[in-house]
């Protein structure tokens, strides 16, 4: 007997094994195997078994472990997965890769090891009569434990200061015991919603025509101004989906629109929500990727990565800024995940909700084949609310400093007198975009690719945003010797000019190298919230 896995690898084909005759539980399609592949193991996903194989049976290797008994991606994931390996022709291997925390393609467990420590009939009445007085560590273990009868490790080791060797000391004395933890769900109709605000006519409309195909699939374009509400749409169908104990995806095309959408999400509904985007350490998305997979996150919000995020009882799925080209990936797999998004929903029989206040131009005509699919968000929800005001500054005509006009400063001058906050968007990182020779005309480029490097001040180095090589900073030309000086405007040079202009302003940045870890993005919202911030100079992320 054979079977046929998939390997990470650019080779665009699938590999046979052997199975051994003596192999207790067989792969099943979707688990993941260690198999030989030239000189090194590999993890590999199996795919079909097979009676015969086209490599003669002389050179046919058979597979060293089966990691999971039961699949990573369940069967109609797993063919959307190989039907978007062949739609965007790109090895099946590195697209099953791609849609797998990294934890799990390096042989973590496919599930969380879920136990808590107790004490044992013989611990409760004896453990603290036998332990000497100067064992206070180890009876401060006992004494939580009688006080908290199931402990999970982590609270355990932080209340009592226990470590694994204490906990294996009392455990070798028949004190203590490690027991599994039963996996519970929580049950989707003990969850009451917040009541939201009131509704407009349209929004009601839409929350309708969209409810009705619950349970069907059907591509929704919910085409609205922006400030329509068109979040509180996506607030009362998912509210509908929870009635009904199924799951909601919400897709968003940047890491910083997700602490903003998390926090209202979590303000109407007070169950458990798992976030997927880069911006998370290996940990933390397995971790959001296990809960979505084993159904304790009954709503996923994330960037476009997540649209392969397993959810058992998936009944809704949400594009939020659906024309935005954020939804792209242009390294490696190469993938849509708005139009994935709307092949999942067709194949998991569930409705597709594409947002947008600018829709593409296919959703638009798409929308329009089919009028009943179509809901549109004409009017603010706010009765208050104003449209923006705007105006256009022709930089040709006005004296600019470090790329800002002097009306766009000026207005900016008002504007902080008027006890206001500003930001300032650009589209593009780094201190400059070029570094150039004035005197011959040379320009620094990457020595992988080609392209221009960007200066970046704060690392001091060149860096290439096309494949990300780095490069040391110079400030010779190394052609002429002549200096060489950047030329444009990134955010950290804009920050610089604005700081220079406006001394007593407290101005921050909001972009790729500003945000390096876990709570910066939030904190810069908090920032912003409690009007410590007066300007903010950012880019898309």
């Amino acid at each position: 007997m054979y079977i046929s896995v998939a390997i990470d690898t650019p080779l665009r084909r699938t590999f046979d094994y052997r199975l051994p005759a003596d192999l207790e539980h067989p792969p099943v399609p979707g688990a993941r195997v260690r198999v030989p592949f030239g000189h090194r193991q590999v993890i590999g996903i199996a795919l079909e078994h097979r009676d015969r194989s086209d490599v003669p049976a002389a050179k046919v290797r058979p597979i060293q472990a089966v990691l999971d008994l039961e699949p990573a991606f369940d069967e109609t994931l797993l063919q959307l997965l190989r039907w978007s390996a062949d739609y965007y022709r790109h090895p099946l291997g590195e697209v099953l890769a791609a849609a797998l925390p990294v934890a799990l393609r390096d042989g973590a467990p496919l599930r969380a090891e879920q136990f808590e420590w107790r004490l044992t009939a013989h611990g409760r009445t004896n453990a603290l009569t036998e332990l000497p007085a100067r064992a206070s560590r180890l009876r401060a273990i006992v004494q939580y434990l009688s006080e908290h009868p199931a402990a999970e490790p982590g609270a355990l080791l932080a209340a009592s200061g226990a470590t694994p060797a204490l906990l294996k000391k009392l455990s070798d004395r028949g004190f203590i015991e490690r027991v599994a933890r039963a996996q519970t769900v929580p049950t989707l109709h003990s969850f009451a919603a917040e009541p939201g605000p009131a509704l407009t006519g349209a929004q009601q409309q839409a929350i309708e025509r969209i409810g009705r195909t619950l349970g069907t699939f059907a591509s929704h374009l919910l085409y609205g101004v922006t400030g329509s509400g068109k979040t509180e749409v996506y607030l009362r169908l998912i509210a509908q989906v929870l009635a009904r104990e199924e799951q909601s995806l919400v897709l968003v095309p940047e890491i910083a629109l997700t602490p903003q959408l998390v926090a209202r999400f979590q303000a109407r509904f007070p169950l458990p929500i798992a976030v997927m985007h880069s911006g998370l350490n290996d940990t933390e998305r397995l971790q959001a990727w296990r809960a979505a997979r084993e159904g304790n996150a009954r709503i996923v919000i994330g960037t476009r990565s997540a649209v392969f995020c397993p959810m058992p009882r998936l009944g809704l799925i949400v594009v939020d800024e659906e024309h935005d080209a954020s939804f792209k990936q242009h390294e490696g797999f190469r993938y849509s995940a708005r139009d994935l998004a709307i092949v999942r929903a067709q194949r998991y029989h569930v409705p597709v909700v594409l947002g947008s206040a600018t829709p593409s131009l296919e959703t638009l005509h798409r929308a329009r084949q089919k009028p009943e699919w179509l809901s549109t968000l004409p009017e603010r929800a706010a009765a208050r609310a104003q449209p923006p005001r705007w105006s256009l500054v022709d930089l040709r005509r006005n004296a600019q400093t470090q790329g800002i006009a002097t009306p766009t400063l000026l207005a900016m001058h008002r504007h902080l007198d008027a006890g206001g906050q500003i930001m300032l968007f650009l589209n593009r990182r780094g201190y400059a975009p070029v570094l150039f020779c004035p005197s011959c005309g040379w320009s620094a480029h990457c020595k992988r690719c080609d392209a221009h490097l960007t200066v970046h001040g704060r690392a001091g180095a060149l860096l290439c945003h096309h494949c990300g090589a780095q490069h040391p900073r110079i400030d010779v030309c190394p052609q002429c010797l002549a200096p060489a000086k950047p030329v444009g405007q990134g955010t950290e040079r804009i920050e610089e000019t604005i700081a220079e202009s406006f001394p007593n302003a407290s101005v921050a940045r909001l972009d790729r190298d500003s945000i390096r870890k876990r709570g910066d993005l939030e904190a810069v919202f908090e920032r912003l919230d409690r009007k410590e911030i007066d300007i903010l100079v950012g880019t898309q992320m």
